[in-house]
């Protein structure tokens, strides 16, 4: 069988994209997306209006907060079918909670997300309303005008003539009717066209729906901020208690063996000594106690140089150039530094230089790395770029050290970018942002 010519298969592409199970998907959450806001926007406000007139009575206050509890349902619904249907997950708010009958009315009534849920069951109609819309106008008119060769004899429009009369003419345009052959081409080539742009114009119509979902259903500003924090502040003490845990375990496997070793050795110097040993044999302890102490002061530098490297004290140039020099590969650091950056943000940026650096001599084949490091205005105050000419295919989360790296920088609010296409090159760049400055009494 001879192939398909480049015009047939992007013709079948274009004919089969609104059948795919994602468009087809699209197309269903836009059919019940606004029955479904209908529903809120029908018992909600009711719920709240007949609350606000009994509000006098007991009733009142329980009629409100069961319409803010059916607002959330309804908020919970309309984020399930976007999660399942659109593949567009909404982060639930935060909610108050409340022990007893008691405690629970006055969580409902006081929660911000509940509020802000009612104002989505207010508002979900107008935006639902679009995407239905375009499913109608791309879909119901795209498969119908498609057809029309086959349903033609149902194609036609009634009219009623000034006497009374009633006549059927088929679909027409400027007085032309689209009821021979070829002018029915017109009209299947409309339909396809509608046919295929279909669900461009249903994502194009529900971007508005899925804005308004994200904003009045996810968490807000505030409540998203305050869960960063919480989260970035366990990581930092999980960092912290995994660093004191390294130095504990440094200290005793390393710098604590040497230093009883060369306790032990300096024992038996002293008992050759009196003992009037040959001078060999004192010799040798002697020595052997000397690369015992040689190797304690080395683990002690290279422990305090996993805590605070002290090359830092002469700033953050000279502590990457001697990072450089320590690396197996050919190294090029370009500093453009203003005024120094506080110590803590030299520590990090110093560490991440590091961190890449190791990534790259592991895992990257590069032959070359280069490290910018530049100050900027704005919320950005140290911007550090690690280039090196690898393999690339480099992501965070896949065993490459940066997850863990971004999860240290998000302690500050930094963040870390990766551009790492297969085949190289990698670019990964930290910023920092500089902290806010300190009040002093």
């Amino acid at each position: 069988m001879p192939r398909p010519t480049a015009a047939l298969r992007a013709a079948r592409t274009l004919l089969t994209t609104p059948f795919t199970p994602r468009a087809l998907a699209g197309a269903l959450h836009a059919l019940l997306a606004l029955p479904v806001a209908l529903l809120g926007l029908l018992l909600v406000p009711a719920g709240l209006a007949l609350g606000g007139a009994l509000s006098w009575t007991a009733a009142g206050p329980w009629l409100l907060a069961l319409s803010v509890r059916a607002a959330l349902a309804a908020g919970d619904l309309q984020r399930a079918m976007a999660g399942r249907l659109l593949g567009f997950g909404i982060e639930p708010a935060e909610r108050r909670t409340g022990a007893g009958v008691f405690g629970w009315r006055r969580a409902q009534l006081a929660d911000r997300a509940g509020w802000r849920a009612v104002g989505c069951a207010l508002l979900a109609p107008l935006t639902a309303l679009p995407p239905l819309l375009a499913v109608v106008a791309g879909y119901v008119y795209g498969l119908l005008m498609l057809a029309h060769p086959v349903i033609r004899h149902w194609n036609y429009f009634t009219l009623h003539n000034a006497d009374g009369s009633v006549r059927k003419v088929a679909v027409q345009i400027h007085g032309v009717q689209l009821d021979t052959w070829p002018r029915w081409t017109v009209v299947v080539a409309a339909g396809a066209l509608l046919l295929a742009a279909a669900p461009w114009l249903l994502r194009t119509a529900a971007a508005p729906h899925r804005l308004l979902l994200r904003t009045l259903l996810g968490p807000d500003a505030a409540g998203a901020r305050i869960r960063t924090l919480e989260e970035t502040r366990a990581q930092a003490v999980d960092d912290a208690a995994a660093t004191l845990r390294r130095i504990e375990r440094d200290l005793h496997d390393g710098t604590q063996a040497r230093l009883v070793g060369l306790g032990m050795h300096l024992t038996l110097i002293r008992e050759l000594i009196t003992a009037d040993a040959d001078r060999d044999r004192l010799l040798t302890a002697v020595e052997t106690a000397q690369g015992n102490a040689r190797q304690a002061v080395a683990d002690l530098r290279h422990l305090v140089r996993g805590i605070h490297p002290p090359v830092l004290d002469q700033g953050l140039d000279a502590a990457l150039t001697g990072l450089a020099a320590d690396c197996p590969l050919p190294v090029a650091v370009t500093t453009r530094i203003g005024d120094r950056p506080p110590p803590a943000l030299e520590t990090l940026a110093y560490f991440c230089a590091a961190e890449l650096l190791a990534n790259a001599v592991k895992h990257s084949g590069a032959d070359r790395v280069t490290i910018d490091v530049r100050t900027e205005t704005g919320p950005a105050a140290l911007r550090l770029s690690v280039h090196d000419d690898g393999r690339g295919g480099a992501l965070p989360g896949a065993g490459s050290g940066l997850t863990g790296l971004r999860t240290r920088i998000r302690t500050v609010d930094g963040t870390l970018t990766c551009d790492s296409p297969a085949g190289g090159p990698t670019v990964v760049t930290v910023r920092l942002p500089s902290p806010p400055p300190t009040s002093q009494t």
